[in-house]
């Protein structure tokens, strides 16, 4: 009997049932708003600065405000999300962001628009461990990856969409840049009305088949619940992540904050007007965040070991943004904007696969706080990068061969890095609180 009960369990379960894509599309909806808040204030600045009489000084102390409240949100948020659980820890994300976002239509000083931004940075800090966290309760661990790969392609939806946005608003609707602010928090208003409607536990849903329930859950079951802040911070697992995320984030801040500024230095285009280089390199990100998760999501389903699929995407994704090294000196702009395309592609695929690693290695019930070690050390790590920018720029008179050479390093020393601390990707071995 106990040899039938052996030889059952071992049966491979078959994929089933679709509803676990409905939350890949609501988180992919969620992000894509995540990034149209994020964006707005970036490419409403010309405006905003003549109108208030900003300096760059003023300017970059707004964007610092943000980019510190983002880095220290991440470790409020993973642990909120942790307690609470995504449902009532996301919602709580989405209508902290969405205030923040409405509060820039009022606001009138420097002062007051660096508060938005902490307000704003600090509710979007929960929104990647709460997709992560979603990700971990609804999908196996052969198909996590893949999962994250598509939610985590709306990013640069949500940054081509900005745009066509404030258009629509301000030059179809007629809205001025502070109802623009105002009136495009009902995005938020939605999502979190959807968020509530829509996601819970597959459990707990309703709307999950037997057949897809048991697809979700048929990995092995966790051995520990759940970890406390205390011992995250002193698993070599979790900075085996955080490590990661600090050397590589950076460069996806670079190429946010700074893309406009080469374009326009280097070619004389403005890419907030002239979309279709913009369009063309984020559409490529997009195709690599996706690759990026189906290539070890696949080789897991192969039978290869989680360590091995997660690790060898990663370095292929590395070799991707080596192209990077080629761009400076082009003169044919269309070539550049290919390169830095494949470039992101791989930053993208190599950020799917990252953030596929702590619910490999943690139970779900940490994952929240894991991520937000991440997302904070990555925002320092942006921090750091944005300052280190300005000084080479300023040093070399605009030459970016020196940031560009930079950035086609850091993603191996982080596969590096994350094979040193966690060799194996094991899940780790902890027992309690």
């Amino acid at each position: 009997m106990a040899e039938a009960i052996a030889a059952g369990a071992a049966q491979p379960v078959p994929r089933a049932g679709r509803y676990r894509w409905l939350i890949i599309a609501l988180l992919f909806v969620a992000t894509t708003v995540n990034y149209i808040d994020r964006t707005m204030l970036g490419l409403l600045a010309p405006v905003l600065g003549e109108e208030m009489g900003w300096s760059e000084n003023d300017y970059g102390n707004i964007v610092t405000a943000f980019q510190a409240a983002y880095a220290f949100g991440f470790l409020i948020m993973g642990w909120l999300i942790d307690r609470f659980g995504p449902k009532i820890g996301y919602a709580i994300a989405i209508s902290i962001w969405t205030i923040g976002h409405v509060a820039h239509g009022f606001a009138s000083s420097v002062v007051s628009f660096m508060a938005a931004r902490v307000i704003l940075g600090v509710g979007e800090a929960g929104h990647f461990p709460s997709v992560v966290r979603a990700s971990s309760e609804w999908f196996p661990q052969k198909e996590r990856a893949y999962a994250i790969g598509w939610v985590n392609s709306a990013t640069t939806i949500g940054v081509i969409l900005t745009a066509p946005t404030i258009a629509l608003f301000m030059v179809v609707l007629g809205f001025d840049w502070r109802e623009t602010f105002i009136y495009t928090g009902l995005f938020g208003i939605a999502l979190l009305l959807l968020w509530l409607w829509l996601y819970s536990n597959p459990r707990e849903s309703g709307k999950v088949s037997d057949a897809e329930l048991a697809w979700i859950e048929h990995d092995p079951p966790e051995k520990i619940e759940r970890i406390g802040w205390s011992r995250i911070v002193r698993k070599r697992e979790a900075w085996a992540f955080a490590i990661g995320k600090f050397l590589t984030d950076p460069v996806w801040f670079l190429m946010l904050f700074w893309l406009p500024k080469y374009f326009s230095t280097t070619y004389d285009v403005d890419l907030k007007i002239v979309l279709l280089p913009m369009i063309i390199m984020y559409l490529l990100s997009d195709v690599g965040s996706i690759a990026g998760g189906w290539m070890s999501s696949k080789l897991i389903q192969k039978g290869h070991s989680v360590n091995f699929a997660r690790k060898i995407t990663m370095l292929l994704s590395g070799c991707c943004v080596l192209p990077l090294l080629f761009v400076t000196g082009l003169d044919n702009m269309w070539i550049a904007v290919v390169l830095i395309g494949i470039a992101l592609a791989g930053h993208q695929s190599f950020s799917s696969n990252i953030l596929s690693i702590p619910p490999d290695m943690f139970p779900k019930k940490a994952v929240g706080s894991v991520i937000g070690l991440g997302g904070f050390m990555g925002g320092v790590g942006g921090m750091i990068m944005a300052k280190s920018t300005g000084l080479v720029l300023d040093a070399t008179d605009g030459n970016y061969t020196l940031i560009f050479a930079a950035c086609t390093t850091v993603y191996f020393l982080a596969v590096l890095a994350i094979h040193l601390l966690s060799p194996r990707l094991a899940p780790v071995s902890v027992e309690g609180n």
